[in-house]
């Protein structure tokens, strides 16, 4: 890179890296979270409420990008990316300030709400005016490695995040950090957002936008724009697809995943932090390693490369996790004959975003426990009383139902607390079952590389520039936010449902299947367009011979 773009990257990816930060900040205290604000529900149901809390600030990332991604096309990329910086900064401080419903009652998750809502419409405004600007400084044959160090600080902020509640936790200890401790990670972010405001408003603003600007062909109503012309709308229509088929493996690899190893594999959250730490640390070299082959072999043989792999090979890698994480509960998953008989309509499905209701029949509770157990459990809709049969042993509905079941499945099989594998340190990863867990949910976070790192840069190379921001924001901020956003609440919820994490995964799979499918189709290959002359009435070609076609659907 030469010295101004190496500027221009750097400054972005640390502005960028510090709103992930501070947005998966969250995502990586989820249990946490359900506990303080989400108190007097059961652990699972706790778990879908700050999911569901997480999964909002998804919900109205469409709308900031109308709203931010106007402005990037009209006042310039470079406002908008420090002004959203500003407010995703002084949101995230608020949550560490915010007190719990313990001590305000209900009144703490709708300020939560608030706050999330508030970072959600922050994040989507960054993206469109980050990713456009680095896109638009790039030389075109390297314009993806470019991007990729943006994209790329997804996984990085996420390390970051788990690095920094390591070093506060160790400094307080458990017990003080599950207390109050978990309050630090996101009042100290007033302090890197200093420094990224400092060193974004350091930037010269884009040439082809200054460019656009002098020559007076920007777009007054970029979104009204965008939608009139019929090329352009096809063009929105296959960044929806892409942006729901990469944010479902993003978010799998990521928040799921991180909430399924402390739920559901029952993996203790210092080891937890430490796996993901490094594993995300990896993972932004990946995507920046898979966005520069995007630009030797072509965005979609990566990007749907990345989709079929993540679809083919979930099963199995979920399940050889659970193995390797927690052999103990993996054989007991797999020997252990649970039943759990009731009428159906006791037992309610626990996806309830307003959060009113209390899960109180005998069905829900059994249930509830069954889920704490990380039980693999069968429903058989009966008309009598609630039971549950661990390998021919009943134990019935009672004021002493919880401890019941508890003690029978622990007696045939399934672990108590501890049992899991643990990492303390550097020195941890040096055994194998360590390793194979590293190895496993590297692979996974391998595939959302392949999926997210090529696909940013092609989503800004298919528009023109006085469109550019608005026209790739708002279907990305909407596919990622029905498709990905939801994901880690719905396959909780799903698996609470029907006893088994792994027939929720089914959801996902397909999902990615059919992405995958409809991608090879109707995905254009864009290496190597000039992003200044994408627009007008003809399809744009660029001057290489070998180089695709902008607008016209066509594989390599």
């Amino acid at each position: 890179m030469k010295r101004e773009e190496f500027k221009v990257v750097s400054a972005s990816a640390v502005g960028t890296a510090f709103e992930w930060y501070d947005f998966f900040l969250y995502a990586s205290l989820v249990p946490v979270i359900g506990g303080k604000f989400f108190g007097g529900y059961s652990e699972t149901t706790q778990t879908v409420f700050a999911l569901l809390t997480f999964s909002v600030g998804f919900l109205v990332r469409p709308i900031g990008a109308v709203i931010f991604a106007r402005l990037g096309d009209k006042v310039g990329r470079k406002a908008v990316f420090l002004l959203t910086l500003i407010i995703m900064g002084a949101s995230t401080v608020v949550v560490g300030l915010l007190p719990t419903a313990e001590q305000i009652g209900a009144a703490a998750p709708a300020l939560l709400l608030v706050c999330r809502i508030a970072q959600g419409l922050a994040v989507s405004g960054e993206f469109g005016a980050a990713v456009t600007y680095v896109a638009e400084y790039a030389p075109r044959n390297q314009r993806s490695y470019y991007v990729g160090w943006l994209s790329g600080t997804t996984a990085l902020a996420f390390s970051l995040s788990l690095a920094v509640q390591l070093a506060v936790q160790s400094a307080v200890g458990a017990d003080a950090f599950a207390s109050w401790g978990w309050r630090i990670p996101f009042v100290i972010s007033v302090l890197p957002l200093g420094f990224s405001v400092w060193i974004r408003s350091k930037l010269n603003e884009s040439p082809l936008f200054l460019k656009m600007k002098e020559q007076g062909s920007h777009a007054k109503a970029p979104l009204r724009e965008a939608l009139r012309d019929k090329r352009h709308r096809r063009m929105i229509a296959v960044v929806f697809l892409m942006a729901a088929a990469q944010s479902i493996i993003g978010y799998l690899s990521t928040v799921y995943m991180l909430t399924a190893m402390r739920t559901s594999f029952q993996v203790d959250s210092l080891t937890i932090s430490w796996i993901f730490m490094l594993v995300f640390l990896i993972g932004f070299f990946l995507c920046v390693f898979f966005s520069w082959l995007s630009d030797r072999i072509g965005r979609r043989k990566v990007m749907i490369s990345g989709l079929v792999l993540a679809a083919v090979t979930l099963f199995p890698v979920f399940n050889a996790l659970t193995g390797a994480a927690n052999p103990q509960l993996a054989k007991a998953q797999s020997n252990v004959d649970v039943i759990l008989r009731a009428n159906p309509h006791e037992c309610s499905f626990q996806f309830n975003p307003a959060g009113n209701r209390k899960f109180t029949s005998a069905c829900d509770r059994a249930r509830a426990v069954l889920q704490t157990s990380s039980v693999k459990f069968r429903r058989e809709d009966v008309s009598g009383a609630t039971e549950v049969v661990v390998d021919g042993r009943h134990v019935t509905a009672g004021p002493e139902m919880e401890q019941n079941i508890t003690a029978a499945v622990q007696h045939a099989g399934y672990p108590v607390a501890g049992a899991a594998i643990k990492v303390s340190g550097i020195t941890g990863f040096l055994s194998l079952p360590a390793l194979k867990v590293v190895a496993l949910l590297l692979l996974l976070v391998a595939y959302a590389q392949m999926a997210q790192g090529p696909a940013a840069t092609a989503m800004a190379e298919v528009f023109p520039t006085r469109i550019r921001s608005t026209a790739m924001s708002l279907p990305y901020q909407a596919g990622v936010g029905i498709f990905g956003g939801f994901l880690p609440a719905t396959v909780v919820a799903v698996g609470a449902e029907t006893g088994s994490v792994t027939s929720a995964l089914w959801y996902p799979v397909v999902a990615m299947a059919v992405g995958a499918v409809v991608l090879f189709f109707v995905l254009p290959e864009t290496r190597g367009v000039d992003l200044a002359e994408i627009g007008g009435d003809n399809p744009t070609t660029t001057d290489t011979a070998t180089a695709p076609v902008a607008h016209e659907v066509r594989g390599e």
